[in-house]
């Protein structure tokens, strides 16, 4: 099921990600949802959008990565 809002969105998301990577992990997720009927892969393509801009620090947080702009 798709997320209206970033306030839908699971714990561990709105928990440890920056507000512009629950947005890209909502439109992702929310596209994924549309194109696939596996529940998984939504999770998986959500993630992997984020992990083209984010990244974890020494500290475990997410930061954007030094290349993306």
């Amino acid at each position: 099921m798709p997320y209206g809002k970033l306030a839908e969105l699971p714990d561990n998301v709105k928990d440890n990600l920056p507000k512009h990577a629950q947005e890209i992990f909502r439109a992702a997720f929310n596209s994924a949802s549309e194109q696939y009927k596996d529940e998984s892969r939504w999770f998986a393509t959500a993630w992997a959008a984020v992990e083209n801009v984010y990244e974890k620090n020494e500290k475990g947080d997410w930061v954007k990565k030094p290349d993306y702009k």
